[in-house]
């Protein structure tokens, strides 16, 4: 059982957004802290929105590491990009029990999960398995550019205030 996040962890999150395809069109929007427990908790918030295929939350924490949740349906999918993180951080070890995975004191920094998780909305695994192996990137660069993409680096940027 993972516990709550702590009150520092909540304000380590550097940012947390939902994007969703409605009607044709991409929605980007904040999701609330409150959704940001756990996994199980970030997907129950996902479902809460219309997506043609699926909701997909992507969250940067302490510009450290980020972390992608993608619910559709009843499945739930989920990538960590350094499951380093899960002793360290209530949130990346609620993404590393959901995906049962074991994390050892002494492994290298790796992701963990679903590197195909937007493949068939355009980043392969491959090109998203570059994207994390390029440690000289900022984790809401690693997110733009998985935003970019899929076809909504725009509005995600707009709502991060990322600079061009």
């Amino acid at each position: 059982m993972v516990t709550d996040m702590t009150d520092a962890e909540v304000n380590a999150v550097d940012f947390a957004v939902v994007a969703y395809r409605d009607e044709g069109d991409w929605n980007v929007a904040r999701l609330p802290s409150r959704a940001l427990d756990d996994v199980d908790t970030i997907a129950r918030e996902l479902r809460r929105y219309p997506g043609e295929s699926g909701a997909l939350a992507m969250i940067s924490v302490d510009e450290d590491f980020v972390i992608l949740v993608r619910v559709q349906g009843s499945l739930v999918r989920v990538l960590l990009s350094d499951a380093t993180a899960a002793p360290d951080w209530t949130l990346a070890r609620s993404a590393v029990v959901h995906l049962g995975v074991h994390v050892g004191v002494d492994d290298d920094q790796a992701p963990a999960g679903d590197l195909g998780i937007v493949a068939d909305m355009g980043v392969s695994a491959a090109d998203m398995g570059a994207l994390l192996d390029d440690f000289d990137l900022y984790p809401e660069e690693v997110l733009s550019e998985i935003a970019r993409g899929i076809g909504f680096g725009e509005k995600f940027d707009e709502l991060v205030d990322l600079a061009d």
